[in-house]
């Protein structure tokens, strides 16, 4: 069943803003919460996740039905690619080096702000693309 585009976008701009304050302010246990968000939508579908919860609940009510759908695969796709760079951010925040909390955190919130502020979905581009070598090869 397809899923309501609207919701990742949603989702990718809560992330943004948690992702840019665990940065700022070097917070492990607020990247830890993003990692357990983003662990619940690829266990689950981005529809699954708490931001997902938040905008079928309180947002799309007060937005109006959906217009546009995708498939909930390449989302899926996406939130697992950043669970792993927000783990590698946790353990840089929590064991170490610092630089490459820094950097795994940066990445993922860069990739957050262009789905939030553009709808390009980086982890969902990957997704497509590997889908397409997988049937090459075959």
């Amino acid at each position: 069943m397809d899923i309501d585009v609207r919701g990742p976008r949603f989702g990718a701009a809560v992330t943004t803003v948690v992702l840019a304050v665990a940065l700022t302010t070097g917070s492990a246990w607020l990247l830890a919460w993003q990692t357990v968000a983003f662990a619940l939508g690829t266990a689950g579908g981005a529809g699954r996740s708490p931001y997902g919860w938040v905008f079928r609940r309180f947002v799309r009510p007060r937005i109006g039905p959906p217009t546009e759908f995708e498939s909930p695969e390449p989302p899926r796709f996406a939130q697992a690619v950043g669970l792993v760079f927000a783990g590698v951010g946790l353990v840089g925040f929590t064991l170490g080096p610092e630089w490459l909390g820094l950097a795994a955190t940066g990445l993922a919130l860069g990739a957050a702000f262009l789905n939030a502020a553009f709808g390009f979905c980086l982890g969902c581009e990957m997704y497509l693309l590997a889908q397409r070598m997988v049937v090459r090869v075959k």
